[in-house]
C-alpha cells in the first residue's frame, strides 16, 4: 500500500521533470575529430555538429597530408614517377604502378608483351586482395572485433610476402616499367602463390563467419552509412562503394584492359548501399580476385616481360657493361628519361577503391608537362558528410571505414 502511494506521488514529479526538459532549449554541440585521431585514417579532420548523439552536420576537411604529387611528377622523368605512384594508395601500390605505366604507353602507342600483361594482372589482383583485407580488418577492429582483424592481417601479410619476393618490397613496390615489368616471376613463385591463396581463403571464410552473421556487427552496419544509387552517381562514386548501391560498373568488365577480357569472373553487387553491403561486397570481391589469379596462372604464356626498345626500356646489364650502345642508351634513359611524343592521354583502371585515372600531357620531352590523378577516394570522402547526416556519432566510425579512404591518393 505504501509502495503504491509513493509510486503515485512520484509519477507527477517525473512527468513535470520530463515536460520541463522537453521545453528547455538545447544548443547543438560541435566536436572535432582529427586530424590526429586513430579513427580518422590519413589525417582527415571532421568537424561534427551534434544534437545529442545525432549528427546534424559534418564538415570533412582534407589536405593535412598534401605532398604535391602532381607537381613532383612534373619535375621527374616519366620513369622516376613510378615510385611516387606507390605513395598514392599505399595499400595496393601495384595497381597504381600499372595505371601509370599504361598511361605513358598510351602516349607512346605501344603495348607491353603478353607475359607482362598477365604478370600485371596477377600482381594487381594480389594487391587488390591486400587492400580489401586491410579495410575489412580495420572495420572489424574499430567495431570491437579483434579476432577477425588478426585473421585479416595474417592473410594480408601472407600476400605481402609474395609481393616482397616479386619486387623486393612490401609496400613501395615500383614493380612495373614503361613497356613491361621490372623482372620476371621468381622460380617457384607461382606454386607459392597458389598455396598462399588457399590459406588466405581459409582466413577469409573465418572472417566472414565471425562477422557477416554476427548480431552486433549487423546491428552496427546494416542501415547505417546509406547512400542511394542516384546520390552515389552524383558524387562520382566508383568501385565497391558504387557497386554496393547496385550499379554494375567495374572498369575490368566495362572497359577491359590488359587481358581481363580472357577471364571468367563476376562483379558482385549490393542492394542497400549501406555499410553492411560494402563489407559483404568486398568479401565477395576477394573470392573473385582469387578466381582471376588462378586463371591467369593457368594461362600464363612464355616470352619477354618488357619491350625490346632501348629508347623506352633499359638495356640488359650485359649490354650496358659490354657495349658502347648499351652504355649510351642506359645513360640517356637515366639522365633524360624516355622521350614521349607530344600529346595528352587519359588512362583509367580499376583500383582498390574504384576508377583510378591518370591524365598526362607531354610536350615531347623526358618529363611530364602536366599530370593529374583521378583518385577514386576523393569522391567517396567528399560524400561522407552527406552520408552520416542524421546518423549517430557512433555510426561515423564504421561508415568512414567502409568507404576505405586512403589519404595518400585523396590528399595528393
Amino acid at each position: 500500500m505504501l509502495e503504491q502511494t509513493m509510486a503515485s506521488e512520484s509519477a507527477p514529479a517525473e512527468q513535470d521533470a520530463l515536460s520541463v526538459e522537453q521545453e528547455l532549449p538545447t544548443e547543438p554541440m560541435t566536436i572535432n575529430l582529427g586530424p590526429s585521431h586513430p579513427a580518422t585514417h590519413g589525417t582527415v579532420r571532421i568537424v561534427a555538429e551534434l544534437d545529442g548523439e545525432i549528427i546534424q552536420k559534418a564538415d570533412v576537411e582534407i589536405g593535412y597530408l598534401h605532398r604535391g604529387f602532381e607537381k613532383s611528377c612534373e619535375n621527374a622523368t616519366w620513369a622516376q614517377v613510378l615510385p611516387y605512384t606507390d605513395r598514392l594508395n599505399y595499400v595496393s601500390p601495384l595497381l597504381n604502378n600499372v595505371g601509370w605505366a599504361m598511361a605513358v604507353e598510351k602516349l607512346l602507342g605501344i603495348q607491353d608483351p603478353e607475359r607482362s600483361q598477365y604478370i600485371r594482372v596477377i600482381a594487381g589482383e594480389v594487391s587488390r586482395m591486400a587492400d580489401h583485407l586491410t579495410m575489412l580488418g580495420a572495420m572489424s577492429l574499430e567495431l570491437g572485433g579483434f579476432a577477425p582483424f588478426l585473421y585479416g592481417m595474417e592473410a594480408r601479410e601472407l600476400l605481402y610476402d609474395r609481393i616482397t619476393e616479386l619486387c623486393g618490397a612490401r609496400v613501395t613496390t615500383a614493380y612495373t616499367r614503361i613497356g613491361g615489368v621490372a623482372n620476371d616471376l621468381p622460380p617457384g613463385w607461382t606454386d607459392k602463390l597458389k598455396g598462399t591463396l588457399v590459406k588466405v581463403a581459409e582466413l577469409r571464410e573465418e572472417m566472414d563467419k565471425l562477422l557477416s552473421k554476427n548480431r552486433i556487427f549487423i546491428d552496427r552496419t546494416r542501415g547505417t552509412g546509406v547512400i542511394t544509387r542516384e546520390d552515389a552517381l552524383d558524387f562520382g562514386f566508383t568501385g565497391p562503394c558504387l557497386r554496393a548501391t547496385g550499379v554494375d560498373y567495374d572498369v575490368r568488365k566495362a572497359h577491359p584492359y590488359l587481358v581481363y577480357d580472357r577471364f571468367d569472373f563476376t562483379v558482385p553487387l549490393g542492394t542497400r548501399g549501406d555499410n553492411y553491403d560494402r563489407f559483404l561486397l568486398r568479401v565477395e570481391e576477394l573470392r573473385q580476385s582469387e578466381r582471376i589469379i588462378l586463371q591467369a596462372l593457368d594461362q600464363l604464356p612464355d616470352g619477354p616481360v618488357i619491350v625490346d626498345d632501348w629508347r623506352i626500356a633499359l638495356p640488359p646489364k650485359a649490354q650496358v657493361y659490354g657495349s658502347i650502345e648499351g652504355v649510351m642508351a642506359h645513360f640517356k634513359l637515366i639522365m633524360q628519361g624516355p622521350q614521349i611524343p607530344p600529346g595528352e592521354a587519359y588512362q583509367y583502371t580499376e583500383g582498390g577503391n574504384g576508377e583510378l585515372g591518370f591524365y598526362i600531357v607531354s610536350n615531347g620531352q623526358g618529363k611530364p608537362y602536366r599530370v593529374h590523378v583521378r583518385a577514386p577516394g576523393f569522391p567517396l570522402l567528399s560524400a561522407l558528410g552527406h552520408i552520416v547526416q542524421g546518423h549517430m556519432l557512433a555510426d561515423l566510425i564504421p561508415t568512414f571505414d567502409s568507404i576505405n579512404m586512403i589519404g595518400g591518393e585523396v590528399e595528393q
